[in-house]
This record gives C-alpha cells, structure tokens and sequence, in this order.
C-alpha cells in the first residue's frame, strides 16, 4: 500500500516538474516571439509615417486618381497589419500572465477597503460606457491575508468582463459579506447572461465567449483567487445576467480562534 502511495506521489512530482519544464519552455518562446514584434510594429510605425510625409504623400495631393488610390490601399494595409500585431502582441502578454508563477506578497487585507478603491478606480470608465454601480459592503471589517495588488487585478478582470456582457448600458452590482470563516466578494451584472451548457468551460484557458476574446481573462482570475487559497463560481442566466462570487479565508487569531481586527 505504501509503495503504491510512494509511486502515486513520485508521478505526481515528476508530472509538476515536467508542467513547469513546459511552461519556462513557452514563456520562453512568447518572449522570443515578443522581440521581433516590436521590431515590426516600430518599422510599420515608420512606414507609415515616410509615407505620408514622403514623396508618396506628393503623389497622395497632384497625382493621378490610380495614385492616389495606391496610396490609399498602402496605408490601409499597413493599419491593418499594426491593428492585427496589436492583438498579437495583446495576446502573448495575456498568455504570459497566464503562465507566469504567482508568487503572493502577502499583507493583512480589509477587503471592503479592497474593493471600494476597485470601485472608485472602475467608476469613470463605467460611466463612459453607461454603467451604473450599485455596491454594499458588510458593516464590519473582512480581513484577509492577501497580496492587495494582485486581487485588484482579479476584481478588474471581472469588472472589464461585465463591462463586456452589457451592451450599451447596464447594472454592476458589487457585494461583499461573510459567511463564517469566508469573505465573500460578489460581482453581478445585467448582461446578456451565459448558456448553461457554456458555463463549465468559461474558466478553461483559451475558452472565449467573445469573438475578439484572449480566452485567458477569466483563466487568469481563476488562477490569482487559487492562489490564496481561495475559490471562484458563476451563476449565470441567458437574457438577465452573471454573477461571480469569490470566497477567501478570512483571517482569525488562531491563540483565540476569533475575527482578527482591522
């Protein structure tokens, strides 16, 4: 029986060790990939640029109608290319993220403090885009260990996500409350809502519900709450809605067993 246990987790090792070979390994090959990006946007950039400011930009104001018409196509090809190397370079820095080891700088946390700064630094862009913000916190204190930073980029995420779900204009209703030794954090929205049988893919890597989509958004998120040893689910109904809730262990004094203060 131990043997078996002993070989159980010798797999398991090998199969981490083998998990973390591969991703130096594509972290590696984004980075490489990245660097003649660059290189190309800058050069498209100053393509662009020489000709509209070149003879070609002369020819753009007294040459013929077929010259003008060359000119024009040029430059729209070259937008098209540095709007498609946009999103690739866009794509390989949501896949790094992604692969990047989360390594946690951990403080005491007052998550309603947390989100209320989310919620000031969110609110000029909701407005922008029509969204009207409705929040309630719980009346005392939630106080978590946590790396501040990285679940204010989990809470983004899920803001953009909404923000994303509501065409036009809409409701993002924020909640926090506890729930013995849990925090709750609860992001809603009055979106288009997810089918059901979409739901158990939309944390798999690459999995997008938008055309446009990385598919590594939610992944991501997912990933940054599981690192504090936390965990994330959605509820979600066609024509009215998502919401996600985070739960996180709230922090407690282990000589006494109750809520550490903030």
């Amino acid at each position: 029986m131990t043997s078996v246990k002993d070989e159980i987790q010798t797999n398991g090792k090998q199969h981490l060790h083998e998990l973390e070979e591969l991703s130096k390994l594509t972290g590696a090959l984004a980075h490489e990939i990245k660097n003649p990006l660059s290189t190309i946007k800058v050069n498209l950039k100053l393509v662009k640029e020489e000709l509209e400011s070149s003879n070609f930009a002369e020819l753009g104001r007294t040459g013929t109608d077929g010259e003008n018409q060359k000119l024009t196509r040029a430059l729209r090809k070259i937008a098209v290319i540095q709007k498609e190397t946009d999103r690739l370079e866009q794509i390989l820095e949501s896949f790094l993220r992604y692969i990047r080891r989360t390594e946690l700088q951990m403080a005491t946390v007052d998550i309603n403090e947390l989100v209320s700064d989310m919620v000031d630094f969110y609110t000029p862009q909701a407005h922008n885009h029509s969204i009207t913000i409705r929040q309630s916190f719980h009346n005392k204190p939630l106080v978590c260990k946590a790396d501040a930073d990285m679940l204010k980029q989990a809470l983004l995420n899920l803001f953009i996500n909404a923000q994303q779900a509501m065409s036009g204009s809409g409701e993002l209703i924020i909640r926090t409350d506890r729930q013995n030794k849990e925090v709750i954090i609860q992001i809603s929205d009055t979106g288009s809502g997810i089918e059901t049988k979409k739901l158990p893919f939309i944390f798999d890597a690459y999995y997008s519900l938008r055309p446009q989509g990385s598919g590594l958004g939610l992944p991501t998120t997912k990933k940054m709450v599981e690192a504090h040893n936390g965990t994330i689910t959605v509820d979600s109904e066609l024509g009215k809605g998502t919401s996600f809730t985070i739960k996180l262990p709230l922090l407690v004094d282990d000589r006494n067993h109750s809520e550490v203060p903030a």
